[in-house]
C-alpha cells in the first residue's frame, strides 16, 4: 500500500494510514529521499498516528529515513507515536536516537518551523 506524500509549503507530509509491509516501508523511504530533492523540501513529517505497532524493521526504517533526509539537507520529524507503541518500543529497547519526534502534526510543523528559522539565522551569520 503506497503512503500518500503531500507537499505543504517547503515540507513533505507522509501519513501512514495502516500497517505496512517491509517492501512498502522501503518504497516510502525511497520516495521521500527522492521527493526531498525534487521539491527542494526543508522538512519531512512522517505521521504514524494510525499505527498500533512499530516493529523493529519499521522503527529502523523510520530512523534510516530521518538520517537519509538529513544527508539530503532537510529535517525529519516522526509524529503521532501512540502511548502503547512508545511503551512497547521502550520495553523492546527500540530507540529513535537523534530522530526528532512530536506529539502530533501541529507540533511537528512547529518544530520544523523553529528549526527552519534557526537555520536561516545561523546561515546568515556565516556570510
Amino acid at each position: 500500500m503506497a503512503v500518500p506524500i503531500l507537499k505543504q509549503s517547503h515540507y513533505l507530509i507522509a501519513t501512514i494510514q495502516s500497517a505496512l509491509t517491509d517492501a512498502d516501508l522501503v518504497q516510502l523511504r525511497d520516495a521521500l529521499a527522492d521527493k526531498v530533492g525534487k521539491f527542494r523540501s526543508r522538512g519531512v513529517i512522517v505521521d504514524v498516528t494510525a499505527l498500533d505497532v512499530l516493529d523493529s524493521f519499521a522503527s529502523r526504517t523510520l530512523r534510516d529515513i530521518s538520517y537519509m533526509i538529513k544527508l539530503r539537507g532537510a529535517e525529519t520529524v516522526i509524529v503521532g507515536i501512540q502511548p502503547e507503541v512508545a511503551f512497547a518500543m521502550v520495553q523492546l529497547g527500540i530507540a529513535f536516537e537523534d530522530v526528532a519526534t512530536a506529539l502530533d502534526l501541529e507540533e511537528g510543523l512547529l518544530y520544523l518551523d523553529k528549526k527552519q528559522k534557526l537555520g536561516q539565522h545561523g546561515s546568515q551569520r556565516g556570510f
